[in-house]
């Protein structure tokens, strides 16, 4: 049985690679940082026993040449809409670069 933060992770890494074409992605899955904090699902089986609430995205995209942070970031976030919301992801920490930045 798969983790639920590796699921969400998965799910993120399919919307941005269907979104975006990035040339390299790291989807990283930092909600055991959080755990004790009123918004963290607890979710057995996973570190610290949360998970699915906190990514830190790392993504370089053609997509974003001439685009500013927050047009890159509103880019990220449309194509993750589906997993936002309560229940959901709490918080992504996003770095978005096009290639050679």
């Amino acid at each position: 049985m798969s983790e639920p933060g590796h699921d969400v992770a998965g799910r993120i890494t399919q919307a941005l690679k269907s979104a975006l074409s990035p040339e390299s992605l790291e989807v990283v899955d930092e909600s055991y940082k959080h755990a004790g904090h009123a918004h963290v699902i607890s979710r057995p089986g996973t570190a610290a026993g949360v998970g699915g609430t906190h990514f830190k995205i790392n993504v370089v995209s053609e997509a974003f040449r001439g685009k500013s942070r927050i047009e890159r970031h509103r880019a990220i976030n449309a194509a993750l809409a589906p997993e936002m919301g309560p229940g959901g992801v709490h918080a992504i920490a996003i770095n978005a670069r096009a290639p050679g930045e």
